[in-house]
């Protein structure tokens, strides 16, 4: 059996249910291993939002230094929040078969007993071929009220983009915490809902009925995707872990995150990417969309599997060609 392996993970619910996971396969492949908490910045600081953080590493960060120390084996991440470019000495060691990649809008719990500005024409937009568990007979909002009236919290630019740009008019408010203190502070404000991304409440069964499924809206790099690395010179670790990485996952991973590399290179920007393993095909999706939502950028792509080793670099450097090299000028300009 070996050494120990000791587990590096963030305190949260979702962060501890990811790691838990990783030591479950680990002992189906008759190796021992233990939990090390670590705390993150982005679990200090909840109230900044990610986009003055300079999120780009901030919920790795601790966690990288803590194995670079010796004081883990290995480290396990919601892949979307990893950065492109992992830290030297430090290498992936498997990923594992994804989970949904979606996002969903969270209603207010009480939105139907308030008397809400939230118009019946834009539930209906929302849930239009969403696969909503939503039911007309629970609505009980008037209809005169006004777009600009409508709240959504989040702190994702990326969402923020994609959401003005199909909705215009609405209002955003930022969000930040684990996804318990997100739909907690949900309860408690004003808004008419918060955008999650749905494996991380699917997965330790906070999904609320009140969600909708957003098809419409292209997900982060990696999201739904959980990666788990090592120091590169600790040779059983790495080989521990191979033991139960999922290639599929990991091609597809590997295609969206090139996409964003080519990009910008950064989670703080509002770039989405979908790579989908069928068979013997690859078929992705990717946009970029400027902060305000006004402009956007998008490209799609079908390539036979044994040949879709670039096409993460591809489309984007296609992307950038067709409409994506004047937003990507406009971000980086409003960043200096």
């Amino acid at each position: 059996m070996g050494k120990l392996i000791r587990i590096g993970t963030r305190e949260s619910q979702l962060a501890v249910w990811q790691a838990t996971e990783v030591k479950k396969l680990l002992a189906q492949n008759g190796f021992a291993s233990e939990l090390v908490y670590i705390k993150s910045e982005g679990d200090i600081d909840l109230q900044t939002p990610l986009y003055e953080m300079g999120v780009q590493g901030v919920f790795t960060r601790s966690l990288d230094t803590a194995l670079l120390n010796d004081k883990i084996d290995i480290a396990v991440h919601s892949m979307k929040d990893v950065p492109t470019q992992l830290a030297k000495g430090i290498v992936q060691a498997a990923i594992l078969k994804r989970g949904s990649y979606k996002d969903i809008l969270v209603l207010h719990p009480d939105l139907a007993q308030r008397k809400t500005k939230f118009v019946r024409s834009f539930i209906s937009s929302v849930t239009t071929g969403s696969g909503s568990t939503i039911k007309e007979s629970s609505w009980s909002v008037p209809v005169e009220e006004h777009a600009g009236d409508i709240i959504i919290a989040t702190s994702s630019v990326r969402r923020i983009a994609q959401w003005l740009n199909h909705y215009p008019d609405h209002k955003i408010e930022n969000l930040r915490g684990n996804v318990n203190t997100r739909l907690r502070k949900l309860k408690e404000s004003s808004w008419h809902g918060a955008i999650f991304a749905a494996a991380g409440l699917e997965r330790i069964n906070l999904r609320p009925e009140n969600s909708i499924e957003l098809d419409w809206m292209l997900p982060a790099p990696a999201q739904g995707a959980i990666m788990v690395v090592c120091r590169e010179n600790d040779k059983f670790s790495l080989e521990a872990c191979n033991k139960f990485n999922n290639a599929d996952t990991a091609l597809a991973t590997k295609i969206e995150r090139d996409f964003l590399r080519i990009l910008l290179g950064g989670c703080s920007t509002p770039i989405s990417a979908l790579a989908e393993v069928k068979r013997k095909y690859v078929y992705f999706r990717g946009n970029i969309v400027s902060p305000d939502g006004k402009n956007k950028a998008e490209i799609g792509w079908t390539i036979e599997k044994s040949k879709a080793g670039d096409l993460g670099k591809i489309a984007a450097e296609q992307i950038l060609k067709e409409g994506g090299q004047e937003i990507v000028d406009k971000i980086r300009n409003a960043t200096k």
